[in-house]
C-alpha cells in the first residue's frame, strides 16, 4: 500500500448534466464497474475533442495491452497538472520523459466512465506517482444511486518522467481552447465577448 493519498476534488453536481450530454453511462441495473491497477503504465495522457468552446476532455491510461479512456472536465485536467507538479517538486529531478507521440490519444476514444474523485500520491519505495481515478456517482432516471461497490476505479503507477510529460501536455491542451479576456479572465468566443468589466 502506498503512502498517504490526497484527494484533490470531485466533479461538481452542476457539471453532471454537461458530462452526460456527450456520453451517458448505463443504468445502475445494467452497470458493470471496471477496476484496473497498473503497476507499470505505458502512457498517461489527456486530450480534447471538438471545437473551442464545445470541447470534450478525456484522460487516457494505456498499460498491459489495455486502453482506458475517462471523460473529465478541463478544470480537472488543470488541477491534476497543478498537484502533480507539487508532488514532483518534492521528488528527485526528472532525467527524461516519454516522446511526444506517446502523449497523443489512442483511437478509438470510447470513455469507460465519467471522472469523479481523483487521488494522487508519490510512492517513495517504487519511485512512482500513484494516480487513482474514481467514477462519479450518478443517479439514473429512476434516481437509484450507484452503490460504492459499483463505482469504477482506475489506479495507475507512473514514472516521474511520465508525470512531468503529462503536466506539460495538459497545459498545452487546456490553453489551446478559446483565448481568455485580459480584463475579466473569461473565454472569448469567435463572435466576440461581452466583458463585464468593460461595460
Amino acid at each position: 500500500m502506498f503512502g498517504q493519498r490526497s484527494f484533490l476534488f470531485g466533479a461538481r453536481p452542476s457539471c453532471v448534466d454537461r458530462q452526460l450530454d456527450w456520453w451517458r453511462p448505463r443504468r445502475p441495473a445494467d452497470l458493470m464497474s471496471v477496476y484496473f491497477e497498473f503497476d507499470s503504465t505505458d502512457a498517461f495522457t489527456t486530450g480534447a475533442l471538438g471545437e473551442p468552446g464545445k470541447r470534450t476532455f478525456v484522460l487516457q491510461v494505456r498499460a498491459d495491452g489495455q486502453r482506458i479512456t475517462i471523460k473529465c472536465e478541463k478544470e480537472q485536467v488543470a488541477a491534476m497538472s497543478e498537484y502533480l507538479r507539487k508532488l514532483l517538486a518534492d521528488a528527485p529531478d526528472v532525467s527524461h520523459g516519454p516522446i511526444s507521440d506517446v502523449m497523443q490519444l489512442s483511437q478509438p476514444i470510447e470513455p469507460e466512465f465519467v471522472l469523479g474523485t481523483v487521488g494522487l500520491a508519490y510512492d517513495t519505495l517504487s519511485d512512482r506517482l500513484v494516480i487513482q481515478l474514481d467514477e462519479i456517482e450518478v443517479s439514473s432516471e429512476d434516481e437509484t444511486k450507484i452503490s460504492e461497490q459499483d463505482i469504477s476505479h482506475i489506479r495507475a503507477h507512473i514514472t516521474r518522467g511520465q508525470a512531468a510529460a503529462f503536466c506539460k501536455h495538459a497545459d498545452e491542451v487546456v490553453s489551446s481552447g478559446r483565448p481568455s479576456c485580459v480584463f475579466c479572465g473569461r473565454p472569448i468566443n469567435k463572435d466576440g465577448h461581452l466583458c463585464p468589466r468593460m461595460n
